[in-house]
């Protein structure tokens, strides 16, 4: 979709191979947060000389960056922040396998789904943080309407189709197998068209589904969605308080450097701030989500 008025430029989409990469969050107990994330997720961790606790499998890039602090204000569900953040798995075995981990650490599930083009459990982390843990159906199963959108959905999940994917009360894993990564981030909005201006206008992301009324999701390279955007709780509302329980920011990977700097030119000539750092820049949305991009 263009968002540029007539007689600009046409937009830029963001290079196909851009990804999502790991999840920068503050809580309030760090000790108990590795608990949850090792124990119920399947996570390894690697506690930093800085204080954080870095989340991953290992030799795949860390999925999450965990930051304590016992004094922060509670996670706000009204304000702008974090919806999920949605770790991907490999196949529908592994989700299986994801979902017993669940069972054997007696973590509830808030939810489970199946979405056409993904099957995704939900859940909350000790803080409330919002975590899908999601498989995706091979591409050449989703589907597409005559205007472009993809066609998803949000159906129950077949559990018991799920764990049947077991082969027997020992097939089980204590650790996250090797591909998991973060497949996307969804986040809560103050508005919708101001926020379609910014990831797809000045980013360069995609607009693939507008299906969901208060919600519109974006992505690089024809995958379902990369960030998920949605005002159900949020229209209108304000950050968080500073330093609050939640997200602080999460990657956008591109791939390579040459890429940067031609993303961090359109935002510069869309009026757009962002602070440089070493080999990535912090960006925020119109709604104070932070977003560093960075590269491989």
């Amino acid at each position: 979709m263009n968002v540029t008025s007539a007689g600009s430029p046409p937009r830029q989409a963001l290079h196909p191979d851009t990804s999502v990469g790991a999840v920068h969050l503050t809580v309030s107990d760090l000790a108990r947060s590795r608990y949850f994330y090792e124990r119920a997720i399947g996570l390894s961790s690697t506690e930093g000389d800085d204080g954080a606790l870095t989340l991953g499998v290992e030799g795949e890039p860390a999925l999450l960056e965990l930051r304590a602090d016992r004094s922060a204000p509670a996670l706000n569900r009204r304000a702008t922040g974090l919806y999920h953040l949605a770790i991907l798995v490999s196949s529908r075995h592994d989700l299986a396998l994801a979902l017993r981990r669940l069972a054997e650490a007696r973590w509830p599930l808030d939810g489970a789904s199946d979405h056409l083009v993904s099957e995704a459990l939900y859940l909350s982390d000790p803080d409330g943080n919002g975590i899908e843990i999601y498989r995706d159906r091979p591409r050449e199963e989703w589907r597409w309407d005559g205007d472009g959108n993809l066609q998803m959905a949000t159906l129950p999940l077949d559990l018991d189709g799920v764990i049947g994917e077991l082969q027997g009360p020992d097939d089980h894993a204590d650790r996250a197998p090797a591909g998991t990564r973060i497949g996307h981030v969804h986040l809560q909005v103050a508005d919708l068209a101001q926020t379609e201006v910014f990831y797809s206008g000045a980013l360069g992301f995609d607009v693939v589904v507008r299906g969901y009324p208060g919600a519109l999701f974006v992505s690089a390279g024809g995958y379902h969605h990369h960030i998920g955007l949605n005002t159900w709780h949020s229209a209108g509302s304000r950050p968080a308080a500073p330093g609050s329980i939640g997200l602080r920011s999460f990657e956008v990977v591109l791939p390579s450097l040459e890429e940067l700097e031609r993303t961090l030119q359109r935002l510069t000539d869309a009026g757009v701030e962002f602070e440089r750092h070493d080999g990535s820049a912090l960006v925020r949305d119109p709604s104070g989500n932070g977003l560093l991009l960075t590269t491989r």
